[in-house]
């Protein structure tokens, strides 16, 4: 069951402006931006055009604006780099949990009262032999116990929530409760078709919201559909089925 009933079904899609220029993402801006509640600026638009895009987002939508940077580094750097972030006057920001508490915590206490911290547990791309790969312990190699232990230590050093697959969110609201934001991405629609997707832990979005997702991160299946407004308003009927299921 869905957590947060204070705001609409569209509000909680997170369009990704997964494109390389501000023209490409003006024209997505303008085109959704009365059908998804959060424009989500990543590392290859920002690397591109910097703090300008989000200034664009604030100017021409009312919508909330998710900067998805993933930091990943020393407690100090991460100070400064969530400092610049939060005067930049986001709502969301994203870090590793990687480093652990220590790190978590510094996210949070650098961020300004209105941006939220969410902490990454396990990248939707990963598989488990992917987490092998990487070297964890044997005990949490499995993606829900690791994405359970990584949000039980973002939730300890105060962030907001957690970005997690769709396959973790159920477990992680149970566990957690109200208070803590699941944000999901991997979001694939039935009716969506994606070749060569790197995406291995995906779900829909009526599972997703079922689950108790707060919000959706959905980029290619908007962004390549051939009518990108039709694509989003079906997935926010997805998500008002899910919700009046679950009431």
């Amino acid at each position: 069951m869905s957590k947060n009933t204070s705001f609409l079904p569209y509000q909680r899609i997170i369009f990704a402006l997964d494109v390389p220029t501000i023209g490409e993402a003006k024209k997505y801006i303008n085109l959704l931006k009365k059908n998804v509640g959060v424009f989500k600026v990543g590392m290859e638009l920002f690397v591109k055009e910097g703090p300008k895009v989000i200034q664009l987002i604030a100017n021409e939508t009312d919508a909330k604006i998710f900067l998805d940077l993933k930091f990943h580094d020393i407690p100090e750097t991460i100070i400064r780099a969530h400092r610049a972030a939060s005067a930049l006057g986001v709502d969301f920001i994203t870090v590793h949990c990687y480093e652990g508490s220590n790190l978590l915590r510094t996210a949070f206490k650098s961020a300004n009262s209105k941006t939220r911290v969410l902490a990454i547990t396990v990248l939707t791309s990963l598989s488990k032999d992917g987490i092998i790969d990487a070297g964890l312990r044997r005990e949490l190699q499995d993606p829900l116990k690791l994405a359970l232990y990584r949000a039980e230590i973002a939730k300890k050093s105060g962030c907001a929530g957690v970005v997690c697959s769709g396959k973790e969110v159920k477990a992680i609201n149970e566990k957690f409760g109200n208070n803590f934001t699941t944000v999901v991405p991997g979001v694939r629609p039935l009716w969506c078709n994606i070749t060569n997707d790197d995406q291995s832990r995906t779900i829909t979005p009526f599972d997703a919201i079922a689950g108790g997702a707060d919000y959706l991160v959905v980029g290619r299946p908007i962004r390549d559909a051939k009518d990108p407004r039709e694509a989003a308003n079906k997935i926010g009927d997805e998500i008002e089925k899910a919700l009046n299921n679950s009431n």
